[in-house]
């Protein structure tokens, strides 16, 4: 006959999740888990936090929602009325859009190119720089590495404002002045700075290892940021391009003082409906929304590249 041998006494039986006797501090008790999903629970429950939600989407959309009743409006019912008379006297209209678009005056199909011409360029050129500099501040020893890479951080304080005389007039020496290559070098040159930065962080962010790793099996330079970095670097990428194609497309000062007169994209033909114009202002509530297409389509569709973007470095690991 066999028996079972009794634990010694005064040493407790141990239960799971328990080593000798005691928890495990890698595992909870059933307190701390309980007071982890009741936290979370209020998180995300917050009745405050959600009216607050609804009260800022409500106060953003509001003027938006009736500017676009407004572009759709007659031109009689937006002399005589405001726009949320609408839902009474529902009457809406193409003509708007048809006269901004097309008129003689305004003509903004022609000047859409125009802003599309200046934005591309002024958006691929600063990031295929920006990322080159990048890589080099990140993983190439050189001589005065952090001075210039301060020198260039400091750049971001210096106001546009007062760059402006002395760029038109090296650009005049240079004789491309009204061209849509001063747009071009003044965004580019605007944007650099943060772009570097920005870019920098994120490549510090990647393990050193896979670049030694890279290094072990023979690539050099070129194949270590085409191969190894680059496809890592998707949502930074996407996150500053959506900054840099919004800023460009919604400049005005740049475009108003380097842009030539056939040059001149929507923000300045805008701007001339609204100064030269008066007569014909319920015309800029169909302008400014086809002005407010492409940005939209682009933001909508790099959406969750932009998310990434701005999460990636935020958290180790």
């Amino acid at each position: 006959m066999t028996t079972t041998p009794l634990p010694p006494q005064g040493v407790a039986k141990s239960e799971p999740g328990e080593v000798g006797g005691s928890r495990s501090p890698l595992v909870p008790d059933e307190k701390t888990l309980a007071r982890r999903a009741r936290l979370a629970s209020t998180q995300l429950t917050s009745p405050w936090a959600t009216v607050a939600a609804i009260v800022i989407a409500l106060l953003w959309t509001t003027p938006t929602v009736g500017l676009l009743i407004t572009s759709f409006r007659p031109e009689a019912e937006i002399r005589n009325n405001g726009w949320w008379n609408v839902f009474s006297r529902p009457e809406f209209t193409l003509a708007n859009y048809e006269q901004a678009m097309f008129g003689n005056q305004t003509d903004l199909a022609g000047v859409f190119i125009n802003t599309i011409v200046i934005t591309l360029p002024a958006v691929v050129i600063p990031i295929s720089i920006a990322l080159l500099a990048a890589y080099a501040f990140a993983w190439i020893e050189f001589k005065g590495r952090n001075v210039l890479f301060v020198a260039v951080f400091a750049l971001q304080i210096v106001p546009i404002q007062i760059t402006l005389i002395p760029l038109l007039q090296q650009y005049v020496s240079w004789d491309i002045d009204g061209s849509f290559w001063t747009v071009w070098l003044s965004h580019t040159i605007f944007a650099l700075p943060l772009a570097i930065f920005l870019l920098h962080n994120f490549m510090k962010d990647i393990p050193p290892s896979l670049v030694e790793a890279a290094r072990v099996d023979g690539a050099g330079h070129v194949k270590i940021f085409f191969r190894v970095l680059l496809p890592l670097l998707v949502p930074a990428i996407a996150s500053f391009a959506i900054f840099q194609f919004l800023w460009v497309w919604n400049d005005l000062l740049v475009a108003l003082t380097f842009a030539g007169t056939e040059e001149r994209p929507l923000t300045v033909r805008i701007a001339e409906m609204v100064g030269s114009r008066g007569s014909d202002w319920f015309l800029l509530s169909a302008g400014a929304f086809i002005s407010m297409v492409i940005p939209v389509v682009v933001f909508l569709g790099l959406q969750r590249y932009f998310v990434r973007g701005l999460l990636a470095g935020s958290v180790k690991g």
